[in-house]
């Protein structure tokens, strides 16, 4: 049975649409090909993937190299028209949400203003956190104007995939604050989502929010503070992980699953199982 013989085209496309957003992440392209067996209408699965992969990269945060730096393609940067912008060398760029590959290069006109000077400090401290603690991170940082009021956004995105190891991972933070006298109060939220099918299918999402008030006294301060709160945040999330993967290969490899294991006179390598499921 095939989607092609299932249900009209006015079902069959938030299905199709449903399936693609839940495709773990690394592997967008894969379910897509996937799909082409199980579909078999290329015009639907085409505006589908596109419209779906435009969702999926405004939200996952996908990097993209342009002279000699990174930067992220997120909903704050999104020009329209799969187009996007580059805050740092004030380019847009058009982006293939299927093949990740940037093109058509232009020059795009911004207003420089006093946020600038603000953005520089939050990206230059920023970055040089992620260089040192994630081995294959990156981050950007963007900036609006809302009714007179500087609005800052700063993203971070790491990635590993490993389908070769069966596995892949994602992890990425999202932070906004106004600029406003005196104290921003800082917003963020944090996604982490991985995806382990050697022998299995596991998948593992974790979502995370935290805010704090940061002082506003200069840029340069301001920086120091805030990339102080995300290194704080992002440790607690990480040792609250390890301390919950911990009890849960306690509980679940170590005393429950045991238990209820049927009797098949087989050897099962509990090591093994351990490790894979620690990995």
């Amino acid at each position: 049975m095939h989607l092609g013989q299932g249900p009209p085209l006015l079902q069959k496309a938030p299905l199709v649409c449903s399936l693609l957003l839940q495709a773990p992440p690394g592997e967008f392209a894969q379910v897509v090909r996937d799909l082409q067996a199980l579909v078999r209408d290329k015009e639907l699965l085409r505006h589908e993937a596109a419209r779906a992969g435009a969702q999926r990269s405004k939200s996952h945060f996908p990097p993209v190299r342009i002279n000699k730096h990174t930067v992220l393609v997120t909903r704050y940067n999104d020009l329209g028209g799969n187009c996007f912008f580059d805050p740092q060398d004030k380019l847009s760029f058009a982006f293939d949400h299927l093949s990740r590959v940037a093109g058509k290069y232009r020059l795009h006109d911004v207003l420089l203003d006093e946020g600038e000077l603000w953005k520089g400090a939050l990206h230059k401290d920023l970055e040089a956190y992620v260089s040192r603690h994630f081995p294959a991170g990156n981050c950007c940082v963007f900036q609006k104007n809302a009714r007179k009021t500087q609005i800052f956004m700063a993203c971070i995105e790491a990635h590993h995939y490993q389908p070769s190891g069966c596995w892949n991972g994602l992890w990425k933070s999202d932070w906004t604050f106004a600029l406003t006298p005196v104290t921003a109060r800082v917003t963020g939220i944090f996604l982490l989502q991985t995806h382990y099918f050697n022998g299995a299918n596991i998948h593992v999402t974790v979502s995370k929010s935290a805010s704090e008030p940061l002082n506003v006294t200069d840029p340069s301060q301001l920086a120091i503070d805030f990339v102080k709160f995300v290194k704080a945040e992002d440790t607690k999330l990480h040792i609250a992980i390890l301390e919950n993967m911990q009890t849960l290969s306690e509980d679940i490899w170590g005393k429950n699953l045991r238990r209820k294991l049927p009797i098949t006179r087989t050897f099962i390598n509990w090591n093994r199982l351990l490790n894979e499921q620690r990995l």
